[in-house]
């Protein structure tokens, strides 16, 4: 299927709208189903002929029946009727063929959009991620990709076929009668549409802050109950009631402008339909008055009268609806049009399977341009090796991990696997070779199955299993009432801080990966859970490239080389024993560590 070319630019502070944009990026999606879409325009083009001509065949009805009694003949009244009553069901099957035809064309350009949308918000960078609140973000998504299947059904099930039904009646008109009908008819019409757009057009930017508000509460609302444990620690109920319901006052307000000017327009909208409509049958009843119109003239008149006057005013109520669903799509459209800060090079290649050694060369890195956080730090990890990296909290430890993944950029240096910057590696073949544990572990909301093999999809049970024992579950899931498909809650709340742990090391292991980060792995397990996992640990990274991020000293002892980090700056490395002898920072922490450990087995 092929994409669209180009996407409409987000909405910025001074609210300029990119509806052409919009529509624009919708038709590569919808013309990709041409033969569907060209099927569905013929089907609509012959209903809106057939319900025009019904009109015309009760004119001829009404005429036929008034001829005198040795007039009579009964065929021609019953042809008429039969033709009536056929025409009447070929609009309605006509316009069912037409919707049949075009459903899957609607429905294929949602699912496309939908999908661009999410495969662009996955691609997008952390940094967005941190930025962005996900109560807000998840309802833009959900109010753009609902207002997508709006947006085309408005487009081409109404505005196009009330287009043309109105075209065939001028025309008719014009050709049947005074032009004098068909004035008042394209006067009223085009009275009725400027009304419409200046009035909708005001209303947009109320509309706007309504979306805005309502997005503000619902991102409020998430937020808070995200961090419930949170608010109940701090017995914080009652002020988070009130900070959301300052923002629900904000948004009833906002939602009693916007029905105030809806009510406006309704009312300036059913006044200038009236107007047309009385003018409209003052002209015809002259006529039958003065004999220049039969009976069946004006019924013709105002049947064709009724059949505009649905389409017009339903016309306005489309073009409220498609003005405020190109409103919501314009906040997903305007995700589509973010930046992605890491993307592939033009000329990246695949990272080739099999061991990887890792280098740092004097990599330098600020999240703020005000803040470095890492100066020049050169580390190698060559294959098959294990380095760990230790220092106080703040001093750039996880950041290497981040900057490993590539969620970001060094600002100077570079990063290379096997020789090559991973700037010029494919995201996708660097990030399938490196398993993480971090140390703060999320987990899907489903069973403990799943999050296990969330690490390889494809993985057998037996695999998933293994995964399980060597990072110590086994026990822990033979005490579950429904084993591995229990399920762990919102991320994986139902677990304690040592239980996801556990499953985040189960699920790097069944990754299998060539390079291996233990970010503060065993952080969250208590001191005999961490001596039985740390020997799987060990086990795990023999003949891979590990490199192990630890505050815990004692984890770190066999590792072949230790770097020392302190505010971003490397201040020792070498092996434990040799650092213990320099009598350094490393023989400052090990000894400060080895002071709390004994006097928490004391107490």
């Amino acid at each position: 299927m092929r994409r669209a070319s180009s996407l409409p630019a987000p909405v910025g502070d001074t609210g300029q709208r990119r509806d052409w944009q919009t529509l624009k990026s919708l038709l590569p999606f919808i013309w990709a189903h041409r033969l569907r879409v060209l099927l569905a325009l013929s089907c609509l083009i012959a209903a809106k002929g057939a319900n025009v001509a019904v009109p015309l065949v009760f004119k001829h009805l009404v005429d036929a029946l008034t001829i005198t009694p040795e007039q009579a003949f009964i065929v021609v009244p019953a042809a008429l009727l039969l033709a009536y009553g056929a025409l009447r069901f070929s609009t309605s099957l006509l316009t069912e063929l037409r919707e049949l035809v075009f459903a899957r064309v609607t429905q294929g350009a949602v699912r496309e959009i939908s999908l661009r949308v999410f495969r662009h918000l996955h691609a997008l960078s952390l940094r967005f991620h941190l930025e962005r609140q996900t109560g807000g973000l998840t309802r833009d998504i959900e109010r753009g990709t609902r207002s997508i299947g709006s947006l085309i059904s408005y487009t081409l099930y109404s505005i196009l076929p009330t287009l043309v039904e109105i075209g065939l009646v001028v025309g008719i008109l014009l050709v049947q009668y005074d032009a004098v009908f068909a004035l008042i008819t394209l006067a009223t019409l085009a009275l009725y549409i400027v009304f419409t757009v200046a009035v909708t057009n005001w209303r947009t930017a109320l509309r706007r802050e309504a979306n805005e508000l309502d997005s503000a509460a619902n991102a409020r609302a998430i937020d808070s109950l995200l961090n419930f444990e949170t608010v109940k620690y701090f017995n914080n109920e009652a002020f988070e009631a009130r900070r959301y319901d300052e923002q629900l006052q904000k948004w009833t307000a906002a939602q009693l402008r916007n029905q105030m000017s809806l009510s406006s327009l309704n009312i300036g909208q059913a006044a200038i339909i009236a107007v047309g409509v009385t003018a409209m049958m003052w002209q015809a009843a002259s006529r039958v008055a003065a004999g220049s119109m039969t009976l069946g003239d004006i019924v013709l008149v105002n049947a064709f009268l009724i059949q505009l006057y649905i389409p017009l005013n339903f016309l306005g109520v489309i073009y409220r609806e498609l003005r405020q669903a190109l409103t919501d799509i314009e906040r997903m459209f305007g995700l589509l049009g973010q930046h992605r800060e890491i993307a592939d090079a033009s000329d990246a290649r695949v990272l080739p399977p099999g061991p990887a050694g890792v280098r740092f060369e004097a990599v330098d890195f600020a999240y703020d341009a005000r803040r470095p956080i890492l100066h020049g730090v050169d580390l190698d990890i060559p294959a098959g090796r294990t380095v760990a990296v230790v220092g106080h909290s703040g001093s750039g430890k996880s950041t290497l991990a981040r900057l490993l993944y590539r969620f970001y950029d060094v600002q100077g240096g570079s990063i290379r696997v096997n020789g090559t910057d991973i700037r010029q590696l494919t995201q996708d073949s660097l990030r399938a070779a490196i398993g993480i544990v971090p140390q703060d572990t999320v987990l899907f909301n489903d069973s403990l199955y799943y999050n296990i093999a969330y690490g390889r999809p494809d993985a057998s049970r037996a695999e998933v299993e293994a995964a399980a024992r060597a990072a110590q579950l086994e026990d822990f899931v033979a005490r579950l009432p429904e084993g591995y498909d229990t399920r762990v809650g919102e991320r994986g709340l139902k677990l304690s801080g040592g239980e996801k742990q556990r499953v985040a090391i189960a699920r790097a292991l069944l990754k299998n990966p060539a390079i291996l980060i233990f970010d503060e792995a065993t952080s969250a397990l208590d001191s005999r859970t961490e001596k039985a996992i740390q020997g799987q640990l060990e086990l795990a990274a023999e003949g891979r490239t590990a490199l192990v991020i630890a505050h815990r000293l004692s984890t770190v002892m066999n590792a072949d080389e230790i770097i020392v980090l302190d505010q971003g700056r490397i201040i020792e490395r070498g092996r434990h024993f040799d650092l213990l002898a320099r009598d350094g920072a490393y023989t400052q922490m090990w000894l400060l560590q080895q002071q709390e450990e004994a006097l928490a087995e004391q107490a």
